[in-house]
């Protein structure tokens, strides 16, 4: 429960919360999309046009969220998405995030813009369960330095983010204009650019736009931990990331604030999937606000999805307690709705248990 007697029963309410609480270029920030917004809405309208296929007299009296994913266990097929400038929705950032994520049984991944280290985010949470996402810059050191750290933290994944060569026109960062403050430090711009006070645009400081899918090689050189792209949106580009070796791809169109008018996430899911099998667990991020959303997605062949809006707003509202209850939130929805198909765990859902509108 939020400051203030509100009573926050979903993601829309804690939504609304951040809203009250933040400033209006902070919000827009976090609730914005590229251009028009389109690949934004779409990625809410296309959960709408699935419905899920509940079965009946099945033995539930014992079910479960519980998942493993590349082999980290989790408490619900839900993981806490890697967001940038955390400390814009609360004044802890990443370390209140990490703690709130570590209480709820979720998988945190960490952003390489984060506004804490590496470092601190596993000392806040060293039970945690933790995956670090990187930016990958044109200095290889920094990177290098980066991942061993992260590995020698107790994070045990890498997800490589591959769509962002170039950022995004957000209108609604550029009508407001949204900057990092100065006195919000970014550890990674400090290690690469030697400052903070950063513009959303300097993102790109962060990202080497010659990288090729033979760059893989030399990050799997450095680090024994799974490697997932995240960014992936055609069946071709799958293919690519599996002959590449890549244990997890994640189906994401980055929360529809890179690439505007390109499909919603989950309407490319099934294809991503058959084309992949089991040559790499298949994860998808982007739009997801309810637990039924997370059923439909596991229906349609993911493992497990990442929201990043969803714990934002419970950040924003409320600290790492928001965060516990937006992620406690999830779990419960997607707790009843694996109920409610007939499902005793995430294991049980399969492509019978959703049909098109």
């Amino acid at each position: 429960m939020s400051g203030g007697g509100e009573q926050l029963l979903n993601v829309w309410d804690y939504e609304r919360a951040a809203e009250e609480r933040l400033d209006p270029a902070a919000f827009a920030y976090i609730a914005g999309g590229a251009n028009d917004e389109w690949t934004l809405r779409e990625n809410r309208a296309a959960f709408a046009r699935w419905v899920l296929r509940p079965r009946m007299l099945v033995d539930v009296s014992e079910v479960t969220p519980a998942t493993t994913v590349l082999g980290t266990d989790m408490a619900l097929p839900v993981l806490v998405a890697p967001t940038a400038f955390q400390r814009m929705a609360h004044p802890e950032g990443e370390t209140a995030m990490a703690r709130g994520a570590a209480a709820a049984g979720a998988v945190m991944c960490l952003s390489t813009a984060a506004t804490a280290t590496i470092e601190e985010v596993a000392a806040v949470a060293p039970q945690g369960k933790r995956w670090f996402q990187l930016y990958w810059s044109r200095d290889r050191e920094v990177v290098r330095d980066m991942v061993e750290r992260a590995e020698g933290q107790g994070y045990s994944a890498v997800i490589v983010t591959v769509d962002l060569p170039e950022l995004g026109r957000r209108e609604r960062d550029l009508r407001m204009g949204f900057e990092v403050p100065e006195d919000v430090p970014v550890p990674a711009f400090l290690a690469l650019a030697g400052g903070a006070g950063v513009t959303p645009d300097q993102l790109t400081l962060l990202v080497d736009n010659s990288l090729t899918w033979r760059d893989l090689e030399w990050l799997r050189s450095v680090t024994s931990l799974p490697i997932l792209v995240k960014g992936i949106l055609t069946v071709e580009d799958a293919a690519l990331a599996c002959e590449a070796g890549v244990e997890g791809i994640v189906v994401s169109n980055h929360g529809g604030r890179q690439l505007d008018g390109v499909a919603a996430s989950l309407d490319v899911l099934p294809e991503i999937v058959e084309m992949v099998g089991d040559q790499a667990a298949v994860l998808l991020d982007s739009g997801v606000r309810r637990g039924t959303d997370v059923v439909k997605a596991l229906a349609l062949g993911a493992q497990a999805v990442l929201a990043g809006r969803a714990p934002l707003y419970g950040l924003a509202a409320d600290g790492a307690a928001g965060v516990e209850r937006v992620l406690g939130l999830l779990h419960e929805e997607v707790q009843v709705a694996l109920a409610l198909c007939g499902c005793t765990s995430p294991a049980g859902v399969t492509r019978s248990h959703v049909g098109r509108v």
